[in-house]
């Protein structure tokens, strides 16, 4: 008869075995029958599985795009995994009432100034961007996802376009990089909208929104390889003021510190912040790419699996073996870590690198997917950063157990990158067919009569 101390303790006393298992595949050791009761053993075992593990690439479901971070923009044509187009539109509130002064004042010009700091891509193509302005609001309230038709919440009227080649500059003391700044003209007639605004209009930002809604900025799709996308710097940081449109003004009460006879010229900033809605809208296409006879095909596994941020791609992942565990009631999981290996070459990581941050979700009978209890437990514990071999790892331990005892269904999982809205980074990961491919490492204990 099988122990009640054992079945009290089975889990404490399997933990205390992990250290012991240096055994290779499906070997064991029988270390510690001297503290079990007469008659009982604990096989600790490792186990390796590989065949049993599909994976493929599905595009990823529609994710949400507002208020993230940092904004995108900007269109990639990568010859590995298509073309990759974002747009952008923003509001832009008042700091303060504006004051142009009574001796004269004088509208200028408008400038619309973006600032970037990261650019994922090259900095050899040049980008094309043009700038509309919005006629139908855009609600911080609301939830927007990539496929929000931004344009159609737009004037037909160009305010503003420019061509311009990306550039990165980095501080030679600390290796960071300088922020970056487009500059785009406006049509004057946006500033006399604005320079020229009633005082009803101004008198508090619900107010002057609905008066000047905000801006939506086009990227050009690039048609041959190449380009890039940028990470836009929208809000203040310390003494980054953010971006912005600026009008430029002039009244007859300040004369030029040069120039005795002409007026200086001031400005009026109307900023993006926090409270500001912004949206991306972020078109794929894979027409071209080297997947695309298999997409969200789980037919035939390739030997490649491809994970994109920006609502691109996922791997979906399936680990047959799991489910013939069920029935081994006297198992208990000691670690379950699963691996999964970058294709280097393939991915061209110093040109393109990888998601710092990847996620392994579990699916439900709906089709949902859902974070497993391990990171739950903790984070940090559960992995999925990037290493220095170029691998992630994922502890999936008490899910695993889950599984084992029928709490959880094993219906498949999803590989995607942590970041979605707020990068654009990309990776290519050797399948399950592949010798360094995915593989999932347990080390278990096992109790026999």
């Amino acid at each position: 008869m099988k122990s009640k101390f054992f079945y009290k303790y089975k889990y404490l006393i399997a933990g205390l075995f992990i250290v012991f298992s240096f055994a290779a595949c499906e070997e064991y050791s029988s270390i510690g029958l001297e503290v079990l009761p007469g008659g009982d053993l604990i096989e600790v075992r490792n186990r390796l599985i590989k065949d049993d593990i599909s994976a493929f690439t599905h595009k990823e479901d529609s994710i949400r795009t507002d208020e993230a971070s940092r904004s995108l923009l900007g269109s990639f044509n990568d010859s590995l995994f298509g073309t990759t187009t974002i747009d952008f539109a923003t509001q832009f509130r008042l700091p303060s009432f504006p004051d142009f002064g009574e001796d004269n004042p004088q509208p200028d010009s408008i400038k619309l100034y973006l600032y970037y700091r990261i650019i994922y891509g090259d900095t050899i193509t040049k980008q094309k961007l043009r700038v509309y302005e919005l006629e139908s609001s855009i609600d911080r309230d609301q939830n927007y996802t990539q496929d929000v038709d931004l344009k159609s919440l737009a004037s037909d009227k160009l305010l503003g376009q420019i061509e311009f080649t990306p550039k990165v500059k980095l501080d030679s003391t600390s290796k960071d990089t300088f922020y970056q700044l487009i500059s785009i003209p406006l049509d004057f007639s946006l500033a006399e909208k604005l320079f020229y605004a009633d005082s009803t209009d101004l008198v508090s930002n619900d107010i002057f929104l609905e008066y000047f809604k905000g801006l939506y900025i086009e990227s050009e799709q690039q048609t041959s390889q190449g380009g890039a996308i940028l990470t836009l710097e929208t809000l203040s940081s310390g003494n980054f003021a953010g971006s912005g449109v600026v009008l430029f003004f002039h009244n007859d009460s300040l004369k030029s510190e040069t120039d005795s006879t002409k007026a200086r010229v001031l400005l009026m900033p109307y900023v993006v912040t926090q409270y500001s809605a912004r949206i991306n809208r972020i078109v794929h296409d894979y027409t071209n790419a080297p997947f695309y006879a298999n997409l969200d095909s789980e037919t035939n596994e390739d030997s490649l699996i491809y994970v994109q941020a920006t609502g691109g791609l996922k791997s979906k992942i399936f680990i047959g073996d799991l489910t013939s565990w069920k029935d081994s009631v006297n198992t208990a999981i000691n670690k379950a870590e699963l691996i999964f290996q970058i294709d280097t070459a393939a991915s061209q990581v110093h040109r393109f690198p990888p998601p710092q941050q990847m996620l392994f979700t579990v699916i439900d009978s709906t089709g949902k997917d859902f974070l497993p209890v391990d990171y739950v437990f903790s984070p940090s514990f559960y992995g999925g950063s990037l290493q220095k071999d170029y691998t992630y790892h994922f502890n999936i331990t008490q899910h695993l157990q889950q599984i084992i005892e029928g709490k959880a269904e094993n219906l498949g999982f999803y590989l995607v990158p942590a970041y979605k809205n707020n990068q654009a980074n990309r990776t290519v990961l050797k399948g399950s067919n592949s010798k360094t491919g995915i593989k999932l490492s347990i080390s278990y204990s096992k109790y026999n009569k």
